[in-house]
């Protein structure tokens, strides 16, 4: 069992609770799942594209707005509960335009798109 608390554990895992990066024997280690909290200040943006995609991603606003750049089409996120989803092959970026907080879901949970 792992209680905690999103807002503090985020911060230290880039946002994220769960996935195939927490240590084995980590109830939040998970290749089936990522879950990410996103705490996202104005003009935060990813470095670069994300490319060769092989997860489905769910994003879900909590606050604030944020916008998921896809293969042309950008989609803004403004509403509380406001969600896109995209599958495996989709290549994405995003751009927070406003403080945010935003839910991801990605499955599986694979290595390889970490921005260094």
């Amino acid at each position: 069992m792992y209680v905690g608390n999103a807002d503090v554990d985020g911060p230290l895992d880039g946002g994220w609770l769960l996935g195939h990066f927490k240590p084995r024997g980590d109830v939040r280690h998970s290749e089936a799942v990522e879950i990410k909290w996103g705490l996202h200040k104005p003009g935060d943006e990813r470095a670069r594209w994300v490319t060769g995609e092989n997860r489905t991603a769910l994003l879900i606003l909590i606050s604030g707005r944020f916008r998921v750049e896809l293969p042309g089409r950008s989609v803004l996120l403004a509403e509380r509960g406001d969600y896109v989803v995209w599958g495996e092959g989709v290549d994405h970026s995003w751009r927070a335009e406003e403080e945010s907080v935003v839910l991801t879901v990605r499955w599986p949970s694979v290595p390889g798109h970490k921005v260094t």
